[in-house]
Order: C-alpha cells, then structure tokens, then sequence
C-alpha cells in the first residue's frame, strides 16, 4: 500500500509541475517574448486610422463597396469578411454555381470601372481566396479600378496611381508571391491625411 502510494503522490506531483511549467511559465515567457520582439504582429497587425480608432488589421480584409473606395477580393468567409467563418466556397471548377459567379463578378467589374466588354479581368477581382480574408489585391487590379477611384475622389488618376505605388508590398521574403497592394491601407489613404 505504502508503494502505490508513493507513485500515486509521484504522479500527482509530476502533473502538478509539468501543469505550472506548461500552462504557465512556458506561455508567460511566449507571451513576453512576442510582447517585447514581435509586438505589432502579437497584437493583430492592427492599423489604427489618424483620429486614434483602430480601422482593422493589415492581415484581414474588409469589404468597401462605393465608387471613392478601391474594391477587395469576393468573399466566400460567413456573410462576406467574416473572420468568425473563414473559409473559402469549397466550388470547384466544374461548379455550375461559381460560373455563374464568376462570369456575373465579370460584368460587374467591368461596369463600374468602365472596361470594354473584351478587356480582361485579374483573377484576383472575381475570386474569393482560400480563407476568405486576403487583405490584399493584384497591383493590376487595383491599376484597373484607379479611374473609377479618382473620379469619385475628385483627384487625378496619377495621383491615385502614386498612392497604389506608394501602398504595394512586394512579395514576401522578396521572393514568394506576387506583390499586391493592401485594399484597407490605400482606402485609409484616400481619406486624406
């Protein structure tokens, strides 16, 4: 008896360290590691607009309709940019349903930035992305909406192509990816300073 007891308190033992170790040194010192080394990216990437609000997270797209506002990727995440329902459309290519999307988001892309009937669309402006969130749009899709942008802004096309310039990242680590242009950060820029 005296034996199981001396394990049983050797477990119970081992199990009350490895919890104070686990559930609270190791995530203390993550946490104050991030907090200290990666503080923006810890705290959501946020990105706070000029009168002090936060506007959003530079990782998560948003949905901005009108014509002032440069347009993001289509949604397929809950209701459209909900991060609670991220997710793709699960569509695939033989999908009746995200033809009819597609050649539907086709139309409208063209309409409301005045493209001919046989001009070519960016993938990127009538597909959602895999998670439904991408913050980000092709450099030739936000060119194509940058007319539609600065007649509604009351600014010349050259000085919304200079804000495109100034608001495109390029790939990342310089080498994976397309550079794309953060839809949230240029619209906060259309704003005005």
């Amino acid at each position: 008896m005296k034996e199981i007891i001396s394990h049983l308190r050797g477990a119970v033992m081992s199990t009350l360290v490895l919890a104070a170790v686990c559930c609270g040194l190791y995530p203390l010192i993550v946490f104050g590691i991030a907090q200290t080394v990666f503080r923006d990216r810890a705290n959501g990437s946020l990105i706070v607009g000029k009168d002090g609000i936060v506007r959003g997270s530079k990782l998560l797209g948003q949905n901005f309709t009108g014509e002032k506002y440069f347009h993001p990727r289509p949604s397929a995440a809950g209701n459209g940019y909900d991060a609670a329902n991220s997710s793709g459309s699960n569509l695939g290519p033989t999908s009746q349903k995200l033809s009819d999307a597609i050649k539907e988001r086709i139309a409208t892309y063209r309409r409301e930035n005045g493209l001919k009937d046989t001009d070519p669309v960016p993938a990127d402006a009538v597909t959602a992305s895999g998670s439904g969130l991408d913050p980000h749009i092709s450099v030739r899709n936000a060119e194509l909406q940058a007319a539609r942008v600065a007649k509604a802004q009351g600014q010349s096309p050259e000085e919304i192509r200079a804000l495109i310039r100034r608001f495109t990242e390029g790939p990342q680590l310089g080498v994976l990816g397309e550079p794309g242009v953060n839809v949230l950060r240029l619209n906060l820029a259309l704003e005005g300073p």
